[in-house]
């Protein structure tokens, strides 16, 4: 089973991600902010990763550039996922490199789509 790193600084909204992925078969690995997700990079390669922008300290678009940059990580899928829904944060998540982007409340049928755009589901 191919796994999906959830990067978001709230459990919650992190598990109920990981849940949903796993509709699509996905396991689901919750990193707790930036630095958890660095030590699980470190040693694997997901499938897919989704990533939260606004959390405290290193932000998403930190991360994301970080992943754009490094030549192990730069063609894993990210989808953005964020409750900030103004048209500019997206438009600056993809121009960062993100392949998708979600607003928060994430429904399966959102997340679906998005999974579909980057190629993960047909």
């Amino acid at each position: 089973m191919s796994f999906a790193l959830v990067i978001d600084d709230n459990r919650q909204t992190a598990d109920a991600l990981s849940q949903i992925l796993s509709l699509w078969g996905f396991e689901g690995r919750v990193a707790l902010g930036p630095s958890a997700a660095m030590t699980i990079l470190a040693s694997d390669i997901p499938a897919l990763i989704t990533l939260d922008i606004n959390m405290p300290g290193v932000d998403g678009f930190e991360v994301l550039g970080y992943l754009r940059r490094e030549p192990r990580l730069m063609n894993v899928p990210v989808i953005v996922v964020t409750s900030d829904d103004q048209p500019e944060t997206s438009q600056r998540a993809m121009k960062a490199g993100a392949n998708a982007v979600v607003i928060k409340p994430v429904m399966p049928d959102t997340l679906e789509e998005a999974l579909k755009k980057v190629g993960l589901l047909a």
